[in-house]
């Protein structure tokens, strides 16, 4: 015979899924970002008005 049981019992209600924007909150990805953004920035201006 088919095992039909679920198994394990569903999540509780009140532990949501973290999604993307949660991951963008955390500080050390943040600045990660705001090093290569200023770096890509820097880049930019050199090469529009040191070139």
């Amino acid at each position: 015979m088919v095992d039909t049981s679920r198994g394990d019992a569903p999540a509780p209600a009140d532990e949501e899924p973290r999604g993307c924007l949660f991951a963008l909150s955390q500080p050390p990805l943040m600045i990660f970002l705001a090093v290569v953004g200023s770096l890509l920035l820097m880049a930019a201006v050199h090469d529009l008005f040191m070139l």
